[in-house]
């Protein structure tokens, strides 16, 4: 996700079109992307580790986005 002090412009024409949609009752939207890895052995945290030297390395730009690492399932 973007950084709250990076502008989102994608996340503002989505708030403004949600109306025109017929959706209220939404102050802010920040649009952000997602990435599902599945780990082929244990969500331990020498895996959870590495996941997390790839998000810094190759998934997101640190520089303007914020990431965080979780296990479903």
């Amino acid at each position: 996700m973007l950084k709250p002090e990076i502008l989102d412009p994608q996340g503002q024409a989505i708030a403004r079109a949600l109306p025109r949609l017929g959706f209220g009752g939404v102050s802010e939207v920040r649009q952000g992307k997602r990435f599902e890895i599945e780990l082929d052995g244990p969500a331990d945290e020498t895996a959870l580790a590495e996941v997390r030297k790839m998000a810094e390395t190759l998934l997101a730009n640190t520089v303007i986005e914020d990431y965080s690492v979780r296990v479903e399932g």
